[in-house]
């Protein structure tokens, strides 16, 4: 038995390819069928590696009672939320319009035309958990669009105005911007930042908030920069706390590295067990920070543990990495990564005791009578305890998880989604960029070339246009507003490791293409979609920092660099434009515009323009990149050049470095001691 989802590439849709429900990708074709028959549609979204997505699947859509109902009195429709982030946008604020609340599977009931007028999330087959019944919800709707459908489209009609006024952001297109940034942001506005997320702060656990606990790599990346610019011991402890925390839970692979996506309690013990590529590439930049701020070996392993991760399990033969790891194996959720106290005896005979004490491991066991690895005391602790000398710990500790780390592996691993994204493969390079500038290995360099090199290949058409989705050999889908900022923010980074000025020229081309297609000109900010795509009911403006950086506040980032390197004015005002409208949800709700926050610290404390220009600059461009310098703009070059920061400025036999703010430049220093000097008598 296939329907249509058969000749897909997604991995979530070929995983209900054989359903006995009718499914069919969403496109023209289903669209126009819908209106033919004129039945309501029912959309619903998800991805390869969700939890609740596998259970509904199990206990409704394969269930062939339950597939004719469906088929009877509606157009069914699967969507791939990570193909097609557009839509799920959409239809989850339509979803928590209606009913308070979002999540996946997302599953939402849209008229002919494509408007929303019911949905939901996860439905049992029997009334359960105060959820109404999968079929009662099918027979009451249908039985409404029969007998009450203009109450229906009526009640469409409304959420689609809702939406768009929801979105309409045209009110604060006319904020008062002067060129003086001092007037716009203030330290006292970086301190009230500071002060809203430690407000929030789980001050024994770390992160934020209670269960379910997400990394929120943003607001540890803002409070790395409340300490560094306002000397602010509490904000550099509890974004230690928080890695550190993370590092030693369930939450991350304690065998073969890698992040999980959230986890279900406080203390960071049992995670949700999916790893998705955008979560291990944000935590390797928040890793890489915390480690050029404090030179401290644990973020420095735990870059190091990540990446090899991913270069174990993501990537793909050709080059790119692959979107996600499904939380379950064999039916069963964290299957894959528990433990039964007899087993790793049996594998690891004498040292089990040592082993067992350090992770946490016991009899009864720590989540679902089995054993999450975590660490409970620090290795010193149990070292001595046990009266073992330290180095020879840790050198047991690496032997004995290499021994489990191999019989894991020879067990029924989770699936992998294996289509590759443009934008999370984006923040790959960027991660990349980050690791190499803080370890200074040589191998995440190649690797963010390697990477920028197959998205060349592999994700643009004949005119340059970027897709989104990439698998065997085909690319699709129109790419979407973060495809592009992300890939300008990775351009920017490539040059600041390798002094290249092609990636700026990349970054700058990718920019004027967003001005062209995705300028919201009713706003200060830009579209999610471009503005020929003609599939969606509602264009959306993302502002929101979630589990990925928004679009519109990477895309102020990028205006920031590239209009001060290519001296654009306009953009720089454009990007004053972006932060200043969004200022007072920015200072109050830091954790969910973190980005937005790190934009506006940069701005409060001043840019810092450096230039390295000389015969050598790659020891001292090695040494520069190793200093945590969060506001920085850098460019280096061996001979003359055309770019802004670097015109005018003679290549002599010895080195100079210039620092530059506000269209000022120092005299010529010798080294990075006198950079970093002048760096501080200018910091706020």
């Amino acid at each position: 038995m296939k329907n249509e989802l058969a000749a897909e590439s997604s991995p979530y849709l070929l995983q209900h390819a054989h359903n006995p429900v009718h499914w069919q990708p969403w496109g023209k074709k289903a669209l126009e069928i819908a209106k033919k028959l004129d039945k309501p549609i029912l959309v619903s979204i998800g991805y390869s590696a969700c939890h609740w997505c596998h259970v509904m699947e199990r206990e409704s859509f394969e269930i062939e009672e339950t597939a004719a109902i469906m088929n009877e009195y509606f157009i069914n429709i699967k969507i791939d939320r990570e193909e097609r982030p557009d839509i799920d946008h959409i239809y989850m604020d339509a979803v928590q319009a209606m009913t308070g609340s979002g999540g996946w599977p997302l599953n939402v009931f849209l008229t002919p035309e494509g408007k929303p007028f019911y949905g939901g999330t996860y439905f049992p087959p029997e009334k359960a958990f105060n959820r109404t019944c999968w079929t009662d919800v099918l027979l009451s709707l249908s039985d409404a669009w029969k007998n009450r459908r203009e109450e229906l489209e009526d009640q469409a009609e409304t959420l689609i105005e809702h939406l768009k006024k929801s979105n309409n952001l045209g009110s604060l297109k006319n904020v008062d911007v002067k060129e003086d940034v001092v007037s716009l942001f203030t330290k006292d506005e970086c301190i009230n930042i500071k002060n809203n997320l430690l407000a929030n702060a789980d001050t024994i656990n770390g992160g934020f908030g209670m269960a379910p606990k997400f990394p929120q790599t943003f607001s540890i990346n803002c409070l790395l920069q409340c300490a560094h610019f306002l000397n602010d011991n509490k904000s550099l402890a509890h974004a230690e706390l928080s890695l550190t925390k993370m590092l030693e839970g369930g939450i991350y692979d304690q065998l073969a590295g890698g992040l999980c996506r959230y986890s279900t309690d406080d203390k960071w013990l049992a995670p949700h067990f999916e790893k998705m590529l955008y979560d291990n590439a944000l935590f390797i930049i928040a890793l890489s920070n915390a480690y050029l701020l404090t030179k401290k070996e644990i973020y420095k392993n735990a870059v190091e543990n990540v990446c090899d991760f991913l270069f174990t399990e993501m990537k793909n033969k050709n080059g790119g990495y692959y979107t996600a790891i499904d939380a379950d194996s064999e039916g069963v959720e964290g299957n894959f990564y528990v433990w039964d106290k007899r087993e790793i005896e049996k594998i690891l005979g004498e040292d089990a005791i040592f082993f067992n004490t350090f992770f946490d491991v016991s009899a009864e066991g720590n989540w679902e009578h089995k054993n999450i690895l975590q660490v409970i005391k620090p290795l010193e602790i149990v070292a001595k305890d046990f009266g073992i000398n330290f180095s020879e710990a840790k050198k047991n500790i690496v032997q004995c998880k290499n021994k489990l780390l191999a019989e894991r592996n020879k067990r029924v691993r989770p699936g992998t989604d294996d289509k590759i994204l443009l934008g999370w493969n984006a923040l790959l390079i960027t991660a990349f960029c980050k690791a190499y500038a803080a370890l200074q290995e040589d191998r995440y360099k190649e690797s963010a070339i390697e990477l920028y090199s197959f998205i060349e290949d592999n994700f643009q058409d004949e005119n340059d246009n970027y897709f989104h989705t990439y698998k065997n050999d085909v690319a699709k889908y129109t790419a979407f507003l973060d495809d592009y900022t992300y890939l300008a923010d990775a351009c920017i980074h490539l040059q600041e490791i390798t002094a290249e000025e092609k990636y700026l020229y990349k970054a700058k081309q990718i920019t004027e293409h967003i001005f062209k297609n995705f300028e919201d000109t009713e706003s200060a900010f830009f579209f999610f979609t471009a503005k020929d795509q003609e599939d969606v009911v509602v264009r959306k403006t993302e502002i929101y920092d979630g589990a990925t950086p928004a679009a519109n506040s990477v895309m102020a980032m990028n205006l920031i660099y590239l209009s001060l390197v290519f001296n654009n004015k306009q953009w720089y005002q454009k990007a004053l434009t972006m932060i200043s409208s969004l200022k007072t949800v920015i200072i109050k709700y830091p954790s969910s515009f973190g980005i937005w926050a790190t934009c506006f610290m940069n701005l409060t404390a001043g840019i810092n323009e450096i230039a390295i220009v000389g015969n050598d600059i790659n020891p001292t461009l090695r040494k520069v990149l190793t200093q945590y310098i969060p506001n920085k703009i850098l460019q280096a070059t061996l001979s003359r050049s055309d770019m802004f920061l670097l015109q005018d400025k003679p290549i002599l036999k010895e080195l100079s470095i210039y620092l530059c703010r506000s269209f000022a430049c120092s005299v010529p220093l010798n080294n990075i001691n006198d950079l970093m000097g002048q760096i501080q008598l200018q910091s706020f």
